[in-house]
């Protein structure tokens, strides 16, 4: 009886404990998920609409021309759009592919140089910073930002999805406990007579 008792107790609480946990999990998942949408919302970001002719917004956003982004799939999507943008503005080339410095055989040129000899240099005498090369700076750390807005919104539904395992794992487990070790043997209410006992009379 003792080994039936350890093993009935250790299923309802096992039970239990994952039921726990799945109640834990959904609420940092809901929570999760809600303070991130609210969190895009709260940046007031904005898609193109229609009629300004973005190319880029109708790659990645036609279904969502001139609404806010509020949501982490929207957020994807205008962190791709930026990054359109800033290859746009930098004739293709990335942070990487570009110097530190102001060419100053090509101001205009986004690649510049690393050169300080070859930099285009101001009033003090100093190169001048390749401001193409900057504004990836800018743009890297926003779509760096709406990109983990994505991730987070989806971790929390993955948080969600486990937190729902769990629960219905700990409401099946203590079922089956109760099936299992739940039916105890009722006592007889008289003595019974062993088998192929012979009464004794006076």
């Amino acid at each position: 009886m003792k080994g039936r008792s350890f093993w009935e107790i250790g299923g309802f609480l096992a039970g239990g404990v994952l039921i726990l946990f799945g109640i834990v999990a959904i609420f940092l998942g809901v929570n999760g998920f809600t303070t991130t949408r609210d969190s895009i919302k709260d940046e007031n970001i904005f898609f193109s609409t229609q009629e300004d002719g973005d190319a880029a917004t109708d790659k990645y956003a036609s279904a969502w021309y001139g609404e806010q982004v509020k949501t982490g799939e929207q957020a994807r999507a205008f962190a791709n759009i930026m990054r359109e943008h800033q290859l746009e503005r930098t004739s293709g080339l990335t942070y990487a592919e570009m110097g530190r410095f102001q060419s100053a055989a090509d101001p205009a040129d986004p690649k510049g140089t690393s050169d300080e000899e070859a930099a285009a240099m101001d009033e003090n005498g100093q190169p001048i910073s390749n401001g193409a090369r900057q504004s990836w700076v800018t743009a890297v750390a926003i779509t760096t930002a709406l990109n983990m807005s994505y991730m987070a919104e989806q971790l929390s539904i993955f948080g969600l999805v486990v937190g729902v395992a769990l629960l219905l794992t700990g409401v099946g487990l203590v079922i089956v406990a109760f099936a299992v070790f739940g039916k105890r043997a009722e006592a007889p209410e008289g003595a019974m007579a062993r088998p192929g006992a012979t009464p004794v009379t006076s």
